[in-house]
This record gives structure tokens, C-alpha cells and sequence, in this order.
């Protein structure tokens, strides 16, 4: 029988310690995911993000009373002490300030995002026309509000859901999806048609 999540948390929230491990190995894939797509490109080569995971997962050990006394979905909560750690090694390896670490850890660059979002357009013939488009991404991004651009990297790059990414940001769930869907809308003029012709 496959383990869910659902019954690992009821139990883990009980104080059955043990089932930390088999919940954390469920989100591992999500939260590596996130971990790739926000570390800092100064620290490719000092750290991976297996070493973030370790990290939190130590963390989240030594913090399960915490977990009990909050009402966040694991996922979640396990996502909160993954960014927390991350800004901790940021500022372990890079000497960085706290807020300077949270920012960088917090969002990727526009720049980034926007080469996330052209990458699948990789035909020679077409070089010119994706940096024009990449381009026009990037400046798109960044004339959103931050929230906006966090939206989109929650729902698009880490693929959660729109009531994960409420819980995350703490907004209501229809403020996130609002917002998902007007950060969407202003970049669906910039990619329609491209390629045509």
C-alpha cells in the first residue's frame, strides 16, 4: 500500500516522531525543486541541493513541537524551514546580511524567470526572435509587483497549488489565484504567436 501524506501527518502532528522521515521522503522531489530554482548562483559548487535538504530535514527534527502547535499543511511548514535554511547557508557562505540573504533566496532574478520561460524555443532559426521575446519577458517581470512575480514562481516553477501558495504567502486562496492569473495574463501576449509563420 502506497503511503499519503493525509495519515503521516495525522500521526507525525500525534507525536509519533518516526514518521517524519517517510513524510519528508514524499515532498523531497517538490522541495529539491524549489532548492534548484532559488539558490544562488555563487553558491553552485559550494553547496547542492541535497546538502539544503539534509539541513532542513535536521531541522525540522529539532522543530517538530513547532510543527504540532502550527496549523500549516506539512508541505508547507517543510517549505518555510527549506527557505530559512537556505538564507542561513546564504549568509554562512556569502557573509550576506539578512535581508539581502532573504531577498536573493526569496525570488529569483526576472532574468532567470524569463529564460525559464523561452528555454522550450530552441530552434537555431528562431535564436534572435526568443531574445527579443526573453527580453520583453524580463522587463514584464519586472514591472509586476513582487507578489506577482511570487505567484508565478510558486504555481509555475514549483508547481504548487493555489491553496499551498496562499498558505505560503498568507493571503486568502482567491488573492492568490487572482493575482496568478493577472501576472499570467500579462505575459500571455508577450508568447502568443510566437514562432508563427
Amino acid at each position: 500500500m502506497e503511503l499519503t501524506d493525509e495519515p503521516l501527518e495525522r500521526a507525525l502532528r500525534a507525536g509519533e516522531d518516526d514518521k517524519l522521515a517517510p513524510l519528508f521522503e514524499l515532498y523531497r522531489e517538490r522541495l529539491q525543486r524549489m532548492v534548484h530554482f532559488r539558490l544562488d548562483p555563487r553558491l553552485v559548487g559550494r553547496i547542492d541541493a541535497e546538502d539544503v535538504l539534509q539541513e532542513s530535514y535536521l531541522e525540522a527534527g529539532k522543530r517538530l513541537q513547532a510543527f504540532r502547535d502550527d496549523t500549516k499543511p506539512f508541505f508547507v511548514w517543510m517549505r518555510l524551514i527549506t527557505q530559512q535554511t537556505m538564507i542561513d547557508l546564504h549568509r554562512k557562505h556569502l557573509g550576506a546580511k539578512m535581508r539581502s540573504a532573504g531577498r536573493e533566496v526569496h525570488a529569483p532574478a526576472s532574468a532567470t524567470m524569463s529564460g525559464f520561460f523561452v528555454g522550450h524555443f530552441t530552434s537555431p532559426s528562431h535564436a534572435v526572435m526568443r531574445e527579443e521575446l526573453r527580453v520583453k519577458i524580463e522587463a514584464a517581470l519586472e514591472n509586476m509587483d513582487e507578489i506577482d512575480r511570487e505567484v508565478l514562481v510558486l504555481r509555475h516553477f514549483e508547481e504548487l497549488s493555489n491553496k499551498e501558495t496562499a498558505e505560503v504567502l498568507g493571503i486568502q486562496e482567491n488573492a492568490a489565484s487572482n493575482r496568478y492569473v493577472r501576472a499570467l495574463g500579462r505575459l500571455k501576449g508577450l508568447l502568443t504567436g510566437f514562432g508563427d509563420g
